[in-house]
């Protein structure tokens, strides 16, 4: 059974959430702040986040970023009354993978908490699905349908640590720190060398796009669930 930690500060909608997902098949534990969430996750072993932003002690946003500066990669689903993009955008930039807005409808929140636990586990097996395409971390190949490309090391690692983390826009500076080392060479020109040639190759590939934030970086975008 996969267990979900709440990180609720309103004590109705946390029951309601509990109620939901309980309902659901999952093992639900509760917090009503982020530093009683770190409490618990250092205790239980927990598969996905579900996670208020507005929250006493410590906000949602500062709750992930400590969780992502840890190392932690596991799926956070920030569910928050705050709709304008620009929150959204702060949300994704500090590590969360998805973002619903209060009232959230309770299937899509179903499906979509089922969805980033399928990717989490994909993960695990160093294997990345979206849509016909499939990355396989360890040939470091992408295969869509009949066709399979064997990448350079660097090439792959770029490419998959764009499109795990969909719509997560990196600074060249994250790129190159994470998939080159802070004490490479390189410049950060090799990035955008790396990502014309991952642009060139998937350029017919419908399921996912490569976007350039200007004076910022890149994200990848997914056209597929």
């Amino acid at each position: 059974m996969f267990k979900i930690l709440v990180v609720e500060d309103d004590k109705s909608q946390a029951r309601l959430m509990k109620a939901i997902l309980s309902h659901a098949g999952y093992e639900i534990h509760l917090a009503h702040n982020g530093t009683i969430a770190l409490e618990i996750l250092d205790q239980v072993h927990i598969d996905l986040i579900v996670l208020d932003v507005m929250m006493p002690e410590m906000n949602g946003y500062e709750f992930t970023e400590t969780i992502r500066k840890s190392g932690n990669m596991i799926p956070i689903l920030m569910l928050t009354a705050k709709q304008l993009t620009t929150d959204k955008i702060r949300g994704f930039q500090s590590g969360t993978d998805d973002y619903m807005t209060k009232p959230a409808d309770e299937e899509e929140l179903l499906w979509r908490i089922k969805a980033l636990l399928r990717r989490a586990k994909e993960a695990s097996e160093h294997i990345l699905k979206i849509g016909e395409v499939i990355l396989d971390s360890d040939a470091f190949t992408v295969t869509r349908i009949d066709e399979k490309q064997t990448l350079p090391k660097k090439e792959f690692q770029l490419l998959y640590r764009l499109l795990s983390t969909p719509d997560y826009i990196f600074t060249r500076l994250q790129l190159m720190d994470e998939i080159w080392g802070m004490d490479s060479e390189s410049v950060d020109t090799t990035v955008n060398v790396h990502i014309t040639r991952l642009r060139k190759r998937f350029s017919s590939y419908p399921e996912f796009d490569i976007v350039a934030i200007r004076g910022v970086g890149y994200k990848a975008v997914k056209n597929v669930e």
